[in-house]
């Protein structure tokens, strides 16, 4: 695939590591990026991108917070850190003939950047969403983003992967859309 091959919503998907009750009040930012998580969700739905969540070690972690619990009622639970040892993560995305795959989540540096890696390996375009990713200190998270740029991922925003998705203003949730990006934290 090109570097500069765009995010589609005909051939891509989004990805919600571990945005899970334990976590969720460590990172720096937490709330905001619960916010744009779920612009992200709702963003995808209108558009028809599929989207999925994982949730790791549950047991200890707690579930996904309830904001996004609501949009993604199944989630796949896993121990590994990345997301790709999920045979129903995979099959998710096989299944749907992904090749982008948009990534939010925690931590930025662990579960993010370790299915970010493996994604890569497997041929996947990913985008990281930087502002829909936190770690519990924000140099991991930094150092995380530099590393994932490195090593061929796009570093992107909530608002410019959904305008992505849209690719244009004629398309009938358009207004919809911009709506969704208006909505500020």
């Amino acid at each position: 695939m090109r570097a500069t091959q765009r995010l589609t919503a005909r051939h891509g998907a989004l990805l919600v590591v571990d945005l899970q009750e334990k976590l969720v009040p460590a990172v720096a930012d937490g709330p905001r990026v619960v916010a744009n998580v779920s612009r992200l969700v709702r963003g995808a739905r209108l558009l028809g991108v599929p989207a999925q969540a994982t949730e790791q070690y549950p047991e200890k972690l707690g579930p996904t917070v309830a904001t996004i619990a609501e949009l993604l009622p199944e989630r796949a639970s896993k121990t590994a850190f990345a997301c790709c040892a999920s045979t129903e993560v995979m099959e998710q995305l096989y299944g749907r003939q992904a090749r982008h795959v948009a990534l939010a989540g925690v931590e930025a540096h662990v579960c993010v950047a370790q299915t970010a890696l493996d994604l890569l390996d497997l041929g996947f375009r990913v985008q990281v969403v930087a502002d829909a990713v936190a770690s519990r200190d924000p140099i991991d998270r930094d150092v995380s983003l530099r590393r994932l740029e490195a090593a061929g991922a796009v570093i992107t925003t909530t608002e410019a992967v959904l305008f992505e998705w849209c690719e244009t203003a004629d398309r009938p949730e358009f207004k919809a859309l911009s709506a969704l990006v208006k909505e500020r934290t």
